[in-house]
């Protein structure tokens, strides 16, 4: 962010992070229970409490590395949620829905960061105290949009095991679905190769970057 140094940029990114992730996590656990999986309830992971969910590499050394190497594109993961597919009523169509309320509460968060930032801008003009807050509640609010954008449109990618293939295996007929499922071996590889060649990045900055500035220009962040 302009004019942050690296360990303010930390200091800032590290909450919209935290819940960006716990929360999307959260709501794959809360869906699967909706629909019949009380799998993630019984093992206490329908709860907003960070430690529940921390992955020690994909929810802090992964994202930490990045936004201190100021890489440009800052994403991480959560210990997944786990799911009993056999307790869903429709496991495969089930399964989709599942997926796809883990990037659906992103969006919902984006929103709310939105909010935020915005208010971030209003309040110090109606309290003047508050002014000293201001700044990083907006960087924060930025921030917000922007990781929510990126871990939603990261996790509609459909390659495997990420939310957009779980969405495409339900919607593919059944032996298709099969040969589809079985890259998964292979998904995490794909996309470190995707990131080390600069290819990720490329895919996902068009729709976050359109995202971005239409959420900045419905709350008039920007």
């Amino acid at each position: 962010m302009n004019g942050l140094t690296p360990l303010q940029a930390f200091s800032v990114w590290a909450l919209p992070i935290l819940f960006a992730i716990t929360v999307h996590e959260v709501a794959h656990g809360w869906m699967a229970k909706r629909l019949g999986d009380p799998t993630a309830e019984r093992l206490g992971r329908l709860t907003l409490n960070p430690i529940r969910h921390i992955d020690p590499i994909g929810t802090i050394l992964i994202p930490g590395l990045l936004l201190l190497m100021g890489t440009g594109i800052v994403f991480g993961w959560a210990k997944p949620v786990p799911i009993t597919w056999s307790n869903l009523r429709h496991p495969r169509r089930d399964m989709a829905l599942v997926a796809i309320a883990g990037p659906g509460a992103n969006l919902v968060m984006a929103l709310l960061w939105a909010a935020i930032g915005r208010l971030a801008m209003i309040v110090p003009a109606i309290w003047p105290p508050s002014a000293w807050a201001a700044r990083p509640l907006f960087e924060m609010g930025v921030a917000g949009v922007t990781i929510n954008l990126v871990l939603m449109v990261l996790n509609l990618l459909p390659v495997p095991p990420l939310d957009g293939s779980r969405v495409v295996s339900g919607l593919l007929p059944g032996p298709w679905s099969w040969r589809y499922n079985r890259i998964e071996p292979y998904g995490l590889w794909i996309l470190l190769a995707l990131v080390a060649t600069g290819i990720l990045g490329r895919i996902l900055e068009p729709p976050v970057v359109a995202l971005q500035n239409l959420i900045f220009s419905l709350s008039r962040m920007s």
